[in-house]
């Protein structure tokens, strides 16, 4: 699967569970086949049949996309068919090896015509439509075929129930999968809920605020012009004194309802990050404090702290965040950046508004890890 420690660090929490659900499975069945090839040396036929099956079972999780995170249909269809044909194979051959022996190998070719069932059950089965009626039909064959008329219970039963289990066992790993995913994507939702909640909020208190304002405005400039066109200049004259009042105090709630979102609080806002990040299943640790940045600088850094954490959110599925505060500058640093980002509205943003308070903006992404490093004059 080619893991490395810095791939590995750059996966989401669900890709990692997915990995491991994955190496388990083929580690375990690599294991049996291991053990199965060190304990039959001297029975070729049945080590034969057992190797094949093991491939197999390999190339049927390799085939599901569930497990490997994978989006090739065609790769995918053609392992699951070569892995269906080498079960079918291995099968035929197993209860072909059980009829056709004799002896004390009678019960070695059994023993690997009922291994190819349980993996089968365990790699195959799991991901079909009807897999217990098809399970149950592939034991009863091979109980029919293989098993001997005195012990045929004691033959059957143990192998049988082991292929339930697989199957169970294979079954409840793709439902934790799923579960995973559905919370991974819950925690997304709320976080990008919680940012157009805000949006939404700001729209309304604008709508507020400024909608009856210029709603009284549009009437008195219709009065005036009626009074106007009647002859009645004085009043005209008035009603426009007002309606230019109106506009200036309109323009000055609305300035002043801009200056209380854009004047945001950069103690409140790191509160704020480390919450909205947690709704994302990414933990924010702050190193310095609030009081460390110069207070002429405090909303422009809150800002930064804003626009950083909507990025995250956004453009990441990162798990863990570092935010550093300084008197010379900050940093805010995330992982889990599959791909590159590009310049963003936000950033360019963030650029003109800390040149206006002599500060510059760099950004980096490096070995899956998004940089943002904010440096500013400290005289």
């Amino acid at each position: 699967m080619n893991l490395t420690p810095g791939r590995w660090a750059r996966l989401s929490e669900p890709a990692k569970y997915r990995a491991y659900t994955r190496a388990t499975l083929l580690g375990v069945v690599t294991m049996v086949g291991v053990l199965a090839a060190a304990n039959l040396r001297e029975h070729a036929g049945v080590l034969a049949v057992m190797l094949t099956a093991t491939v197999s079972a390999l190339m049927a999780f390799e085939a599901r996309p569930e497990l490997t995170g994978r989006d090739q249909p065609r790769l995918d269809t053609w392992l699951a068919g070569v892995a269906t044909v080498g079960f079918i194979g291995s099968w035929l051959a197993g209860l072909v090896a059980v009829r056709s022996s004799t002896g004390d190998a009678v019960a070695f070719a059994r023993g690997g015509a009922w291994f190819v069932v349980v993996l089968a059950a365990a790699a195959l089965l799991p991901f079909m439509a009807r897999r217990w009626e098809a399970l149950t039909a592939i034991a009863l064959i091979t109980a029919i075929v293989s098993g001997a008329p005195d012990d045929r219970l004691v033959n059957v039963l143990p192998p049988a129930l082991v292929a339930v289990f697989c199957c169970g066992t294979t079954r409840a790993s793709l439902w934790a999968l799923r579960i995973v995913d559905d919370l991974d994507e819950a925690r997304r939702t709320q976080a990008e809920l919680e940012v157009a909640e805000e949006r939404l909020r700001f729209a309304r208190d604008l709508h507020d605020v400024v909608g009856r304002g210029f709603s009284t405005i549009a009437v008195k400039s219709e009065l005036a012009s009626r009074l106007l066109r009647a002859g009645a200049s004085e009043r005209a004259a008035a009603e426009m004194d007002e309606v230019k009042a109106l506009a200036v105090s309109s323009m000055e709630e609305m300035r002043s309802l801009v200056r209380g979102y854009r004047g945001i609080d950069l103690t409140g806002e790191v509160a704020g990050a480390r919450s909205l990040l947690a709704a994302a299943g990414c933990d924010l640790m702050v190193a310095g404090r609030p009081e460390d940045v110069p207070e002429r600088l405090h909303e422009a850094a809150a800002w930064v702290v804003r626009e950083g954490t909507t990025n995250i959110v956004r453009h990441s599925s990162a798990t863990t965040a570092t935010l550093d505060l300084g008197s010379s500058g900050m940093k805010l640093t995330n992982n889990g950046v599959v791909v590159p980002i590009g310049a963003q509205s936000g950033l360019l943003g963030l650029s003109e508004r800390l040149a206006a308070v002599g500060g510059a903006v760099t950004t980096a992404s490096d070995d899956g890890a998004f940089t943002l490093d904010v440096r500013w004059e400290t005289t």
